[in-house]
């Protein structure tokens, strides 16, 4: 018997939901810092990615853990791992 092949390491993300409009898809937006390499100012520079929700538990302003899967959809490759913190409701 051979040892187990060791995967490489899924991606992890953390980031706001800014959409829960869909069916067990939420919108997550994730925010990279870094500096500029002429200028040494810090840039923000955001990507959106949607992330599968299966309890639909996600709403808009949750701070979450979101990981790299298979593909689920055409545009869809992330999972939310797990909620960070919840959006404060008015």
């Amino acid at each position: 018997m051979s040892e187990p092949v060791e995967r490489g390491r899924r991606k992890v993300r953390r980031g706001l939901v800014v959409s829960d409009k869909m069916d067990k898809t939420v919108v997550v937006e994730v925010e990279r810092r870094y500096p500029h390499p002429r200028y040494h100012r810090v840039v923000r520079r955001t990507a959106r990615y949607k992330a599968h929700d299966e309890a639909n538990q996600c709403r808009v302003g949750d701070r979450v853990e979101i990981v790299e899967t298979r593909p689920l959809a055409k545009t869809k490759c992330w999972r939310v791992n797990r909620i960070l913190e919840k959006a404060v409701r008015a």
